[in-house]
């Protein structure tokens, strides 16, 4: 088995199968043509489709109707914000970014992201600048008794660590979403913006892999066959970059930064005006500095502009799976509610696979994954309450939770209304039967099961 082969298959593992690269077909076809897509559909005509209406249902650790779901789902909630890690400090909040790994006895672990940007480091060890508040925590979770087996630490010091993504080779890629530094008024002590690698059976040496760029990071995917990084950046005018490693699967070895360019149309702004479905080929041009100095949040996309890369609206979410790369731009589109795109690796091209027509549909997604059955799954980070989208082969949207967290102080003292407050973090468990997910804040993980068939999510 060669290295590629090796890779490919433990990425399998760990996103929870792959669906064959022609699923998406119909959905191109249906988006290219506005009269047949789901994006013109009310909200009362995407009831048709789904897994049914929501209702609230209670959580089996609390009692309380944290989510609305479907008929026949049900979930539990852990590793809220305050829950004692192993070391006996509290677990912090901001939770975001995530993915699931298998572990040893058919549990499940998962990397989490903690989207803090001040104050001091939540644990002691390992650290990378003591004072940034955000970080990782691991959480081993027994998917057949509903219970956190461990948990800890597992990368402290960074700032603002937004999403990130699973590699082939079984660790956690966590990425800062700011480049602030030293004399800056959050009082860090080192510079940030950079990419930290987590392995799963432990901690980070928490050390930046400056090669990788210093930007407004926000997530990562890995092509399984190439060992190729994609990454995105989260400002109003994005780059979409990819990072290729000077040894497959040791990113800490170096590597070359480059940002993607429409060939047929050098300097495209690709946040309004865009037909779905339209396949485009591109080439990528080189970033001569990823770790320039002096800095602003626009160093590394103006080396890439310059060169006649492409610009996209806010580049949040991006997932690896059936030979193809999903990025999501969140405030991207005519409507200004999204879009979702699509890249082809092996034929160095990419189309718009779905753009929102109005919030009602989809409202300003961010995180995303593949779902082992076929579908995409959008989290929704928008200006009113919050859901999770499915994106099926089919090109239907439909709605598959909603957001229904109002506390008391019935956890950890937590109080408040959090209806309006984003899902992050959505990813499968190995065999597909659970989906983890967060609500930002307070800081919750649900772990939610049901009849998921074999059509949709």
């Amino acid at each position: 088995m060669t290295a590629n082969q090796l890779y490919r298959r433990r990425f399998l593992t760990v996103s929870g199968g792959a669906v064959a690269a022609a699923s998406f077909q119909a959905l191109a076809c249906r988006s290219a043509d506005q009269s047949e897509t789901g994006a013109t559909r009310s909200s009362s005509e995407q009831n048709r489709v789904g897994y049914g209406p929501l209702q609230p249902v209670r959580d089996e650790t609390t009692g309380l109707p944290l989510l609305h779901l479907p008929p026949g789902f049900r979930y539990l909630s852990f590793g809220w914000k305050g829950d004692r890690l192993d070391d006996g400090s509290p677990t912090p909040g901001a939770h975001d970014g995530m993915a699931a790994f298998e572990a040893e006895g058919g549990r499940v672990r998962l990397v989490r992201n903690h989207e803090l940007r001040a104050g001091v480091a939540f644990s002691g060890d390992p650290v990378y600048d003591g004072r940034a508040g955000g970080g990782t925590t691991t959480i081993e979770f027994d998917t057949s008794s509903g219970t956190v087996v461990a948990a800890w630490p597992s990368l402290a010091g960074t700032a603002v660590n937004c999403a990130g993504g699973p590699t082939p080779w079984g660790t956690w890629l966590s990425c800062e979403e700011t480049v602030e530094g030293p004399g800056d008024e959050n009082g860090y002590t080192l510079p940030h913006g950079y990419i930290f690698e987590v392995p799963v059976d432990g901690t980070a040496r928490a050390e930046p892999y400056r090669a990788m760029g210093r930007f407004v990071h926000e997530a990562v995917s890995v092509d399984p066959e190439s060992g190729i990084v994609y990454e995105t950046e989260d400002r109003a005018t994005a780059g979409l970059y990819r990072f290729l490693p000077n040894q497959t699967g040791r990113l800490a070895a170096g590597g070359r930064l480059e940002m993607l360019a429409l060939s047929n149309r050098p300097g495209a702004d690709t946040r309004t005006g865009q037909r779905a479905g339209q396949w485009e080929p591109v080439n990528w041009v080189p970033i001569e500095d990823p770790d320039p100095e002096p800095i602003d949040d626009s160093s590394v996309y103006s080396q890439g502009i310059r060169n006649g890369a492409a610009t996209f609206a806010r580049l949040e979410g991006t997932w690896s799976g059936n030979g193809r790369i999903y990025v999501v731009s969140t405030n991207g589109g005519d409507a200004e509610a999204g879009q979702v795109w699509e890249y082809d690796p092996g034929e160095s091209r990419i189309r718009l696979l779905y753009e929102s027509p109005d919030a009602e549909v989809l409202d300003m997604p961010d995180n995303i994954c593949v779902s082992p059955r076929g579908g995409l799954v959008l989290c929704e980070d928008g200006g009113g309450e919050d859901h999770i989208r499915g994106l099926t082969a089919d090109g239907e949207i439909f709605t598959f939770a909603k957001n229904n967290v109002i506390l008391a102080g019935e956890r950890n003292g937590l109080e408040g209304d959090f209806l309006d407050r984003e899902f992050a973090g959505a990813t499968f468990s190995p065999d597909g039967n659970w989906l983890f997910v967060n609500v930002q804040t307070p800081g919750i993980t649900f772990a939610v099961t049901g009849p998921w068939g074999e059509q949709l999510i």
